[in-house]
């Protein structure tokens, strides 16, 4: 009996008291901001035919399904070119933002409202990988994604060196940000522009009021109870999301796989055949006719695409096994990128299974991008060979408890773990 509250009380002081999986929740951050990204500018020259004034899909045909299943779409509020542009540029500004790591909080919301109002305009443009785009949006909103390898986390760095001198921070962009978008939300749902299903306008409302409370419970002293309560609420939320991620990957494999058993092309080893052989999905018509031409190889990949979809949600409980089958996974999208002309499909999908990349590789990932930045700008490599950054050991004390305690703070700071934030809720 003590064994097992030991173990739930072990479990609860995880969730709570601290954000799981930065590196994981980084990754998504920037694999699905990117793919949104290069997706809009590549269908840049195309934008009015996709999304605007001069799609085939009327504003008239968009307002009735809309006004049918109750959807969200900014682009609905006018039928004008000059507000179509003006909310697609929001959309590249967003996208490029959340990929830098810039108020991560407030552009994850801009963000989903981009992908929300572009694909709930025309919902027949797109295709698998923009309905992954279109769940991830949503989840990034509730997680605490810009923790490290961000702008954020860069300046709660130098914020906190700042402190330590004795210097006063003051945040002068985030209070402006808060306050206008508070008034541009609060006018477009005094004209109705949120009419319709009610789960968009309140996640809005329930994220802009969070910012608020967040700002202002802040300002208190480190260590006080409305701090310690708002830290765990925000780590209880953000590791519920990140469940959810991961879910939501292991439900798309595995339905995609159990519904291929149920083909007989897929059982008789023929599948991969015909998608090679269609204009549409051949960019490179001699690779798809060497591939094709190969009958072994063509039943290896119909039958390997089948067994890894269905095994890797059951794969889970074992860490070596589930790396070889991320791998697979990710060169396969790889090769359907190539082979299949379907490059932001399979972006959107290796950047779903980034999620579980294990965070030693995330870690020395890290590192080896931040000295090869190092060497590009002349600096040299420097830093953390584990992260990339530079560790600075704590001052030597007469006592030994007091260097040792500002030892164990810098190799927290420099891991992307503050060792205080870890024990939120559960200090004496």
């Amino acid at each position: 009996m003590n064994a097992a509250v030991l173990c739930v009380s072990r479990g609860i002081a995880r969730v709570t008291g601290a954000a799981l999986g930065p590196y994981q929740t980084a990754v998504i951050r920037i694999g699905f901001s990117a793919t949104w990204l290069l997706f809009l500018l590549r269908e840049l020259p195309h934008r009015g035919e996709l999304y605007g004034p001069d799609s085939p899909w009327s504003h008239d045909l968009a307002e009735q399904l809309i006004a049918d299943n109750g959807s969200f779409t900014a682009l609905m509020w006018s039928d004008g070119r000059a507000w179509f542009e003006i909310v697609y540029a929001l959309a590249v500004l967003s996208s490029v933002l959340l990929l830098l790591g810039w108020r991560t909080r407030t552009m994850s919301v801009l963000f989903m409202v981009g992908v929300l109002s572009l694909q709930n305009r025309s919902v027949f443009m797109g295709d698998g990988g923009d309905n992954v785009i279109h769940l991830m949006s949503i989840y990034l909103v509730l997680t605490r994604c810009g923790q490290v390898w961000s702008l954020d986390a860069r300046r709660a760095r130098r914020a906190a060196a700042a402190r330590a001198r004795g210097e006063r921070v003051a945040d002068r962009v985030g209070p402006v940000l808060w306050c206008a978008s508070g008034f541009l939300l609060l006018t477009v749902t005094l004209a109705g522009g949120l009419d319709g299903d009610w789960f968009v306008p309140a996640l809005l409302w329930a994220v802009w009021l969070a910012l608020g409370v967040w700002w202002a419970v802040g300002r208190s002293a480190e260590g006080s109870q409305p701090r310690i309560l708002l830290d765990v609420v925000t780590n209880v939320v953000h590791n519920g999301a990140l469940v959810v991620i991961m879910a939501e990957a292991c439900l798309i494999y595995a339905t995609a796989g159990w519904y291929k058993i149920q083909g007989s092309r897929w059982q008789d080893g023929t599948a991969v055949y015909y998608p090679l052989h269609l204009d549409y999905f051949s960019p490179w018509p001699a690779l798809s006719d060497a591939l094709a031409a190969n009958g072994t190889m063509v039943m290896l990949i119909t039958y390997g695409t089948v067994a890894v979809q269905v095994a890797f949600p059951f794969t889970l409980f074992n860490r070596r096994v589930k790396n070889v089958l991320l791998a697979a996974m990710m060169i396969e999208h790889a090769v359907i990128a190539v082979t299949l002309g379907l490059p932001f499909f399979s972006l959107a999908m290796i950047a779903a299974d980034a999620v579980f990349l294990p965070t030693s590789f995330l870690r020395r990932l890290g590192g080896w991008a931040a000295r090869a930045r190092g060497r590009l700008s002349g600096r040299g490599p420097a830093g953390n060979p584990a992260d990339g950054r530079a560790t600075v050991p704590g001052p030597r004390t007469r006592a030994g408890t007091a260097g040792g305690t500002a030892g164990t703070a810098a190799a927290g700071t420099a891991d992307g773990k503050d060792p205080e934030h870890t024990r939120v809720g559960f200090r004496a």
